[in-house]
């Protein structure tokens, strides 16, 4: 394959993409739940479920590994803490309707029964099936749920894009390289997804419903990760500087020299204001800059990244970890300028403030939806109380607030070869990188060698 032109392939693997299959004759006759549709599919897919059931899009969680303090820990999007919605303990309803289930609504979820498994929300071929926003992953009841489970494909951008492209309540608001532009992208916004109609599963390649690609959870142990170089392999460049480049500096770098390109993303967001009785206003993108239940907020669009040494794996906070002094980072990207694994690498920064328990030192899961929840309350003691118990973590009844950041690569809106860096925005006048933030003397087109 790597001896194919790069756009070739890309076309070959667009033409692929198998569109939504005539399964008609299994879907006769009326269906009350959705439970139901999964029990038809798994007569004929009866591995499929089995495969799903020890997946990490599953579980929201990845394989055991040993942490640095000697625990033996599982991580994913179930039980990690983040500086957008905090936490899905406690809010399940709300957060898990963008799990690939029916029905988790609490801590009882039986993770071992196939039949809560949601075929259509990955395979709809109709474009008309949707969950219910805050139902714990229910279909709304306008769905013909047999009728999309009769037109079923392999899944498409739309099919991943419901849930990953509006992650933390909106298009674009988690990931600044993923929203709802992508859905029809021009060639300018993504070379790939508008250049040659790719669909997310054509990198993220599947065995066995195991998704290629590394989420927080897995970037904990470097693992699962997908590359720009599984496809582009080889002297991909005609000029040896260039190719020379790709031991130390990812393909992102040059090629995705802005992210946000195609809707605003959430670059700041600050708990510690939520709550107050005040004017509501939008900034020059017409993004709101203030939430009563959600605190205060700050866009971006055209965002030039953060570069950092990155070997694919990460430092990531442990629910219950005491958070030390200064400004918290939830995960922190691995590698340095001595690590021949690491290459400079772009990311997304999201930053802000959320709350945490200063007699314990640890951060706060909240309960924030519900009857009870601080989204209907707005009283911080009682989320948190409820929260922590929920997590099994110790709370002492006091609440405070601290900043955070978040890294989040940038591996999509893959600019054209055309519009990638030029050498000069990084070397010779150039200021796009921070040579000695990096490690370096200072520009090593004129110090030479990687490291000081």
């Amino acid at each position: 394959m790597k001896h194919l032109p790069v756009t070739l392939l890309l076309l070959l693997i667009a033409a692929a993409t198998v569109l939504a299959e005539d399964h008609t004759i299994y879907f006769e006759g009326d269906y009350s739940t959705p439970q139901e549709i999964t029990e038809t599919c798994l007569g004929c897919h009866e591995d499929a479920g089995t495969d799903i059931l020890k997946t990490r899009h599953w579980n929201w969680q990845g394989e055991p590994f040993q942490a640095e303090n000697g625990e033996t820990v599982q991580l994913g999007k179930q039980n990690l803490i983040n500086n957008y919605c905090i936490a899905v303990t406690s809010n399940w309803p709300r957060c898990t309707s963008c799990h690939i289930s029916y029905g988790w609504a609490d801590d009882s979820f039986d993770f071992s029964d196939p039949k809560n498994i949601d075929c259509l929300v990955c395979h709809d071929g109709t474009g008309t099936y949707r969950k219910i926003p805050t139902g714990a992953g229910m279909p709304v009841s306008t769905v013909n749920l047999a009728d999309v489970a009769g037109h079923v494909g392999k899944p498409t951008r739309r099919n991943c894009g419901i849930c990953h492209f509006d992650g933390g309540g909106g298009s674009g608001v988690k990931h600044g390289d993923l929203d709802e532009s992508l859905y029809d992208a021009t060639r300018d916004l993504d070379v790939h997804m508008g250049g040659v109609d790719m669909q997310c599963v054509d990198c993220h390649e599947t065995v066995n419903h195991k998704i290629g690609g590394a989420s927080h959870g897995s970037m904990a142990t470097g693992a699962n990760l997908i590359s720009c170089t599984n496809c582009h392999e080889g002297e991909i460049h005609s000029k040896k500087k260039l190719n020379d480049h790709m031991a130390s500096v990812a393909c992102e770098t040059c090629h995705a020299p802005l992210f946000a390109r195609g809707t605003p993303t959430k670059t700041w967001w600050d708990w510690s204001k939520a709550g107050e009785d005040r004017e509501v206003t939008e900034d020059e993108n017409g993004k709101p800059t203030y939430d009563k239940k959600k605190g205060e907020f700050r866009w971006g669009k055209d965002i030039m990244p953060e570069y950092v040494w990155f070997n694919g794996s990460m430092d990531v906070y442990l629910p219950g970890e005491s958070i030390g002094e200064g400004v918290l980072s939830l995960n922190h990207p691995k590698g340095g300028i001595q690590d021949p694994g690491a290459k400079i690498t772009p990311f997304k920064v999201m930053r802000g403030k959320q709350p945490y328990d200063p007699e314990t030192g640890m951060l706060i899961v909240p309960h924030l939806y519900g009857p009870e929840g601080y989204w209907k309350t707005f009283d911080w003691n009682r989320a948190a109380e409820i929260g922590m118990q929920a997590a099994g973590l110790e709370y002492s009844g006091n609440v405070d607030f601290v900043e955070t950041e978040m890294y989040w690569p940038i591996n999509h809106m893959i600019a054209p070869k055309e519009k990638a860096l030029k050498c000069t925005e990084c070397h010779g006048r150039g200021d796009r990188l921070d040579w000695k933030a990096l490690g370096y003397e200072g520009d090593p087109m004129k110090t030479g060698g990687r490291s000081k």
